[in-house]
């Protein structure tokens, strides 16, 4: 079993993954101020392989002791959203890029990095084009400027793996409801109904599971993957706001969608996105969206917690 350091391993994706590695048997040790949820990780403490720092990633005397106790490298802490970047721009810049850079600076031979940024980078795709792995990168917001500065540093390591996450769904030990499907269907359960704005706006989208299922398999077969970027999202879940919008009201059957047509939404991506590459290496999602929907339609008519979001 391997060792593997998680940074930011409390957060939406870092608390599942830390789950599904600690149970497989790994030993993982997570760094984490845990800003948001102090409870997201309070399930494993039992374990002997799980280890919580509480520290900030931005530490160097502390990261260069555990790049060095352990042989792979999840980066996942970052400031993650186009609103929390602008909010915070500094530290957006010091926590996205910053820390990443010198994350490979003190990374040796022994160590591999498995780097997880957001296909956001594509920014505006062309109307009857998927994006794949070599086309431009035009980030619109701060965000995904930082991620796609944050990924080239990574590949210059070269025993790396960059996945380029399509729009995360489904449910987590930290829960947010500022992603898309998430935020859809949370409002919808809320108030039975569902305003949208720029309604032809194009994404890809990819159940957590499926996410932490593509990390586990870099893992195994990093070897294969390595010195890589990959497009990762459900081939089957390219589709428009308004259709995912339908897919909602397929499964609840009294909810109203409004159209809006003068109000401009702040994140301006809007394309559709090609994970070929990925699948002809032997990963492919499979989680599909109306599992994640009926998921969190469960999930939200049985727990009603105030959930804390990033912003």
């Amino acid at each position: 079993m391997s060792k593997i350091l998680i940074t930011g391993g409390g957060g939406y994706v870092g608390s599942m993954l830390t789950t599904i590695l600690v149970n497989l048997g790994h030993h993982v040790s997570v760094i984490d101020l845990m800003k948001y949820d102090k409870g997201s990780l309070n399930h494993l403490y039992y374990y002997k392989n799980f280890k919580l720092i509480q520290k900030d990633i931005r530490d160097k005397k502390i990261m260069k002791k555990l790049i060095r106790q352990n042989e792979y490298i999840i980066p996942l802490a970052a400031l993650v959203g186009a609103p929390l970047c602008d909010k915070n721009k500094k530290e957006a810049v010091s926590v996205n890029y910053d820390s990443i850079k010198s994350l490979v600076s003190l990374s040796t031979k022994k160590n591999k990095i498995i780097f997880l940024t957001t296909n956001s980078g594509y920014g505006v795709g062309e109307k009857n084009k998927f994006c794949d792995e070599n086309s431009p990168l035009r980030p619109i917001s701060l965000y995904g400027r930082t991620k796609c500065d944050a990924e080239k540093e990574v590949m210059k390591f070269k025993n790396c793996i960059c996945f380029r996450l399509a729009t995360v769904f489904g449910f987590s030990y930290r829960m947010r409801t500022d992603l898309l499907v998430n935020n859809f269907v949370y409002n919808a359960m809320q108030t039975k109904r569902l305003i949208i704005f720029e309604p032809h706006f194009r994404r890809n989208f990819i159940h957590i599971r499926d996410v932490v299922s593509a990390i586990v398999y870099s893992i195994n077969n990093f070897k294969k993957l390595r010195s890589n970027v990959y497009n990762l999202g459900l081939s089957s879940a390219n589709i428009s706001k308004l259709m995912l919008a339908k897919k909602i009201r397929k499964q609840m059957k009294n909810l109203k969608v409004k159209i809006v047509k003068n109000k401009k939404d702040p994140d301006k991506r809007d394309y559709f996105v090609s994970n070929r590459k990925i699948e002809k290496k032997g990963f492919k999602a499979k989680i599909l969206l109306e599992t994640g929907i009926d998921e969190l339609m469960t999930l939200f008519e049985v727990d009603n917690k105030k959930i804390i979001n990033n912003y």
